[in-house]
């Protein structure tokens, strides 16, 4: 496909027909990650040297607390600058050579490249055709029973998202050698031409930035929104000074919460890199597959894909009598971390907030990272005390752009 401009739009059956470095010049611009998961930013020099699982001080000098300037930041301007390990080749290569997404279940790729004349990438989406709408998060089951009333075929479409992952990051995926809404735009006409090509119903992106959103309602796009809950990390130093900015009522309940989550002997520990073994692995995917099998649930993710994953990970594991019992599993950004699985063997009060919520969020302040993302939570999960609601970009308490779509009318 070619647009006006003589750019070069390719379809890429796999992750494996372009270079990882050249993917993540788009994905993540001025960020270097290297196989072992250390995490350079060519922005912030003093980064490089930041282990596997960590950054250093944030601000630099003697005080390494996020500025308030930064915590104001819209989220769409931080989603530019930060490193989403969601939208690496890294991730992305890993659900599809592991078989998670995948043709066989339904995940067809068919991600666009923009290139120039010479074959230099320059903006890029993560694109699937499916016939079902498993793994996404966004619940269209409504849509598409309503569109096949009225005489039309929902499926196939397409679907711009990361596979599995309700956390919000960038699917117009612009590098730094192109004028962000040309490139944006010519993006989006590819992906019309593509809807064109294969004949699916809609085109769907899911959990994208504000400003994305916003460029796609100006082409015809339908927007639809959800809630997330986002801490932010406002330079405590410990999860006490945390505390402190809390009401009486609160700090008194979440103590005891965690005092009793931790009773009958269970210990917590923090795993990361090359400290997670295969036998921690093993351990986290009984707990994955118990929580993923219960009622209304279906694991997606297969043992393959945890071994694979990489090591920008953070385990939280709960062990009791010398055997693991419960486990929550952590991506870790530039300045995020994102909560995504948990599960357990025993059940015991406030052992699930324990390790999902309060440990998380004591890493984040350990690390001095600036947020912690819970990613979906269904409507019979609390609210978790200290976190708000949040749209990018937008006050406290208001939903962010959980969809995009356009229909095809025919």
């Amino acid at each position: 496909m070619t647009d006006s401009s003589n750019h070069i739009i390719r379809v890429l059956s796999t992750l494996a027909d372009i270079p990882a470095t050249r993917w993540d010049r788009l994905a993540n611009p001025g960020w270097i990650l290297s196989e072992r998961g250390r995490l350079e930013s060519s922005h912030q020099a003093e980064r490089t040297s930041a282990p596997t699982g960590a950054t250093k001080p944030l601000t630099g000098g003697a005080d390494p607390r996020p500025p308030e300037s930064k915590l104001q930041e819209p989220e769409s301007k931080r989603e530019e600058t930060t490193f989403n390990p969601f939208i690496s080749n890294a991730f992305l290569y890993t659900l599809e050579e592991s078989g998670c997404a995948a043709p066989r279940t339904d995940w067809l790729a068919q991600h666009l490249l923009l290139e120039d004349e010479d074959g230099s990438p320059l903006a890029a989406a993560p694109c699937y055709v499916k016939t079902h709408s498993q793994g996404e998060y966004v619940f269209d089951y409504g849509w598409a029973d309503a569109f096949e009333r009225t005489g039309g075929r929902y499926y196939p479409k397409l679907q711009i998202s990361v596979p599995f992952t309700p956390a919000t990051g960038r699917r117009l995926l612009v590098g730094p050698d192109i004028d962000r809404d040309t490139g944006r735009a010519v993006l989006a006409a590819g992906l019309h031409q593509l809807c064109d090509q294969l004949g699916p119903s809609s085109v769907h992106l899911t959990f994208l930035p504000k400003d994305e959103a916003e460029f796609l309602d100006r082409d015809d796009f339908l927007i639809r929104t959800d809630r997330q809950f986002h801490w932010t990390n406002r330079g405590y130093e410990t999860f006490d000074d945390f505390l402190s900015t809390l009401a009486s009522r609160k700090r008194k309940a979440v103590r005891r919460e965690r005092r009793e989550a931790l009773q009958n002997d269970i210990t917590i520990e923090w795993l990361t890199g090359k400290d997670i073994t295969e036998d921690h692995w093993d351990a986290f995917y009984e707990f994955y597959m118990d929580t993923g099998s219960g009622k209304w649930g279906r694991p997606y993710l297969n043992r393959t894909f945890f071994s694979m994953l990489g090591e920008r990970i953070l385990l939280v594991m709960a062990r009791r009598d010398g055997h693991y019992i419960a486990g929550a599993l952590n991506m870790i950004g530039s300045d995020t971390l994102y909560d995504r699985y948990w599960g357990c063997t025993e059940d015991h009060p406030f052992l699930h907030f324990e390790l999902c919520y309060h440990q998380a969020i004591d890493y984040a302040i350990s690390h001095r990272l600036r947020r912690v993302k819970a990613g979906a939570q269904g409507a019979q999960q609390a609210r978790p005390r200290n976190t708000c609601p949040r749209r990018p970009g937008r006050p406290t308490g208001s939903p962010i752009p959980a969809c995009t779509v356009r229909l095809r009318i025919t």
